[in-house]
């Protein structure tokens, strides 16, 4: 009897518990909205090209209340005609039903924008608003991005070996698909969007102008082919934009999104008069493309934030004047297999954070150790009026010039980390890409001059 009663106890301690939790209060939600915060005003995006999207992003919705919130549904205002898409913790119906969001808690919700082209030359403003409603009351986070029209080069073939095998760049280990520019009608009234390599084909011109903006998408490439000539006149008010597609948040700065200007083997007569090219792999790439006049002429330019170099040149022959190039991975400037290198009235600064560099700025060398043979080739360097600075102690200039052939450097009137003025020329702030000089620069008269003639912290 007394077991009997002992599990009939037992059976109720074990039962109770649950009938308590079972019957328990019933849920209680906030009667309002008053405790959601958002982690930003305004969701804008910066230029969203047609038919490309750009890409996610995100914020964040906080509960700041003391009681849970459920919200009946987190919408579009502008419906299933929005020009944005939403992904509310995971859920991306075009309604959101149901959503809670206890106490204390939070949840993200990411952003898409995809617009429609139109006939406008110029940028336009989509608008919406993120809706988070309640049967009672309503909460909105507004959506803003600029949608811009552009031409596109999108590649229409593939360069095969005779067998059919597609040939694949060792760079980025993707098959050469390409297509090809028409020239004579490039248009200048829209930015123009590079997908894979756009060529310009032997004796064509590609001539950009002030104000022309290229964008170009992951690893693309401009390639200016044997017996082609790139010529770029910028202003100084309107220099000629080379960028990636990909200018929200931190990607405006960031360097290694597209490839590189291609000025391959026989390209010649290339001008570059103010122009600004950013955040690829490499800036200008030119290979063996020596001869008796300039593979490159490049002036008022600025070539900044690439992950090897800002100008990679290959047994080239290169005349530079008021040049800024800055903050490149290896080097802003590498001299390699010889060439003719003529440099005045610029600065190459380097305070690259993203990694160690081997070299200095400025990497001149004219031989080549392969399978254990030394190839050498003859090289001429001269920089005159010229800052060479950065972060790396032990100096910015690498040179390696073998004797067993002509070489020739020579250095006039240039401030040098490691070189014999060696002083620090007081940027304004290189850290953050401003290479203006402060008031009481050693460096004054020399280097780089912007476009708006100030060289003192915006004076």
């Amino acid at each position: 009897m007394l077991r009997r009663v002992l599990y009939i106890v037992l059976i109720t301690v074990l039962l109770v518990p649950g009938m308590l939790a079972s019957c328990g209060k019933e849920e209680v939600y906030a009667s309002g909205l008053d405790g959601l915060e958002f982690s930003c005003d305004t969701m804008a995006f910066d230029t969203v090209f047609t038919q490309m999207g750009t890409t996610t992003r995100q914020f964040k919705v906080y509960n700041r209340g003391a009681e849970d919130v459920r919200l009946d549904g987190v919408t579009l205002a502008g419906g299933y005609g929005s020009r944005f898409r939403l992904n509310v913790d995971g859920d991306t119906a075009m309604v959101a039903r149901d959503v809670a969001i206890a106490a204390g808690d939070s949840i993200f919700v990411f952003v898409r924008a995809n617009i429609k082209p139109n006939l406008t030359t110029e940028p336009f403003l989509i608008e919406d608003a993120v809706l988070f409603r309640t049967d009672k009351h309503e909460r909105r986070l507004p959506l803003t991005a600029y949608g811009r029209n552009a031409v596109y080069h999108v590649p229409t073939d593939t360069i095969h070996y005779a067998d059919g095998t597609p040939l694949i760049d060792s760079t980025f280990g993707k098959p050469y698909a390409y297509s090809v520019i028409d020239c004579e009608n490039w248009r200048h009234d829209l930015p123009h969007v590079i997908v894979g390599y756009a060529v310009v084909d032997s004796r064509n011109t590609l001539r950009l102008e002030a104000g022309d903006e290229l964008y170009f998408h992951n690893d693309a490439v401009l390639w200016v082919y044997d017996s082609a000539t790139l010529e770029v006149r910028g202003s100084a008010e309107r220099p000629v934009l080379f960028t990636s597609v990909r200018q929200d948040g931190r990607y405006k700065t960031l360097p290694g999104q597209w490839g590189y200007v291609w000025l391959s083997v026989g390209s010649r007569d290339n001008v570059m008069d103010y122009a600004r090219i950013e955040n690829a792999f490499i800036g200008i790439r030119m290979d063996s493309c020596a001869s008796s006049q300039p593979t490159l002429r490049v002036s008022n330019t600025q070539v900044a934030n690439h992950v090897l170099a800002g100008l990679l040149c290959q047994t080239a022959t290169v005349v530079g004047d008021n040049l800024l190039v800055a903050n490149c991975g290896s080097a802003t400037v590498a001299m390699r297999y010889g060439g003719d290198y003529r440099f005045d009235h610029c600065t190459f600064a380097d305070y690259w954070r993203l990694g160690t560099r081997t070299f200095g700025s400025l990497f001149i060398t004219n031989a080549l150790d392969y399978g254990g043979v030394r190839y050498v080739w003859p090289m001429q360097v001269r920089l005159k009026d010229c800052i060479v600075y950065g972060s790396r102690a032990e100096g910015e200039m690498y040179v390696d010039l073998d004797p067993n052939a002509a070489t020739s450097l020579q250095v006039e009137h240039c401030l040098v980390r490691g070189g014999e003025w060696d002083e620090d020329p007081k940027f304004v702030d290189p850290q953050e890409g401003d290479y203006h000089l402060e008031e009481d620069s050693p460096a004054w008269g020399i280097g780089y001059t912007y476009p708006d003639g100030k060289r003192v912290g915006g004076r």
